[in-house]
């Protein structure tokens, strides 16, 4: 399984699509991406118990900005303004499956 993605790209206005290095592809909603936010605001760092209520999530969050931090994660710009979450190509190849299943 890869965790290098070779290309990141919009499916529509509430899809992020990745194509991983293995050609493997997949679909995320951002809602469910802004959701899972692995920053410390959102989970707490000691429990690892998620903080954010995903009923304070707006329902048309989008990515205003995704910015790669060197060659590991992205980092989102978020609508609501949040933007401190760094999201490994590891996490968000994960995330692929547990997305899937429903988050």
């Amino acid at each position: 399984m890869s965790t290098v993605p070779v290309e990141i790209r919009q499916g529509g206005p509430d899809t992020l699509v990745i194509r991983w290095a293995d050609d493997i592809e997949h679909a995320y909603n951002v809602f469910d991406l802004r959701c899972q936010c692995p920053c410390a605001s959102c989970v707490d760092e000691l429990t690892g118990v998620r903080r954010l209520d995903r009923s304070s999530v707006p329902p048309d969050i989008r990515p205003r900005n995704i910015v790669s931090v060197g060659n590991y994660a992205l980092k989102f710009l978020w609508s609501d303004g949040h933007d401190t979450g760094l999201y490994s190509f590891r996490l968000l190849r994960d995330l692929a499956e547990l997305l899937r299943g429903g988050a």
